[in-house]
């Protein structure tokens, strides 16, 4: 039976890490407000109904007074620095990013255009901001931290299966945050004694190859790393870690809900509902505020 545990109180802490900027006074709003979307990752519609209920939560309505430009490089992150020039172009309002590299490379694509990001990892190492409390220039957002729990997913591998050696570890090595959660992961699973077998993949050929080498070297469980792409893979996940009768360990309840033994983090459409609803005052006009 599928389990999520901790969304109560990682709702919380999804809140606290909101480095928000203010929202602007009532005003007149535009006609057609238009909003950029970029993710690195194929666009999932629960997330994108997430956005849109953030942006109709503060008076903005696709298709009424809001439209919305998406743009997704479908895995291939290579593709995020075009697709970022193409919505700083045209030029939209506001950015929102899906994952860290479009985050990143939106960034890179300009300093003026105001961009609001979600992420899983968190923002300051990966050098979107300089901090939580003043995320300074115009890159702010919404961090639900969830690549960070990583040694909290081991300690539940070995409460809930004490007798497991062997972990395999799959990680996506596009994703920027890749190096510090398998880093994490490493450290967690040997104070817990567990050996660590850590598996790369970028694209489904390479899902398939993991779980292949998981079988071959008798690996007791899988933990799954944090990423957009393997959300995107669930079903493929969930069904070959039942075809190979290996329990897998996820970061979100999506995972759970598909089939999986559990889950331990957020649900990441509580930080893209929120990450939607902050770009108000800039799809009124306002300009983001410079932080000293």
């Amino acid at each position: 039976m599928a389990r999520h545990i901790g969304r109560r109180k990682f709702l919380a802490t999804l809140r606290g890490a909101a480095a928000a900027w203010p929202l602007a006074a009532r005003g007149q709003q535009p006609a057609m407000a238009l909003v950029g979307l970029l993710s690195g990752n194929q666009l999932d519609d629960r997330w994108l109904s997430a956005v849109g209920q953030g942006l109709k939560e503060v008076g903005y309505i696709e298709g009424r007074n809001a439209a919305i430009k998406y743009r997704s490089a479908g895995g291939r992150f290579d593709r995020l620095r075009a697709l970022a020039a193409e919505l700083v172009a045209d030029p939209v309002a506001v950015i929102v990013t899906l994952t860290p590299a479009a985050a990143l490379a939106a960034k890179a694509a300009t300093t003026v255009i105001p961009i609001v990001f979600t992420t899983g990892a968190d923002p300051v190492n990966l050098g979107l901001v300089s901090s939580l409390n003043h995320p300074s220039g115009n890159v702010t957002g919404i961090s639900f931290l969830i690549d960070t729990l990583e040694s909290k997913r081991m300690e539940l591998v070995r409460d809930l299966l004490p007798s497991a050696t062997v972990v395999g570890f799959l990680v996506n090595p596009m994703n920027p945050a890749s190096q510090s959660e398998t880093r994490d992961a490493q450290v967690a699973a040997g104070a817990l004694g567990l050996k660590l077998l850590v598996f790369n993949a970028k694209n489904e050929g390479k899902i398939d190859a993991a779980f292949a080498s998981f079988v071959q070297q008798r690996v007791n469980t899988v933990v799954v790393g944090a990423d957009g792409f393997f959300a995107n893979r669930r079903d493929q996940l969930v069904g070959l870690a039942a075809r190979h009768a290996i329990p897998a360990i996820y970061f979100l309840r999506e995972l759970a809900i598909a089939g999986s033994l559990m889950s331990y983090g957020t649900d990441i459409t509580d930080a893209l509902r929120l990450a939607a609803s902050m770009p108000v005052g800039f799809l009124r006009g306002r300009s983001p505020p410079t932080y000293r």
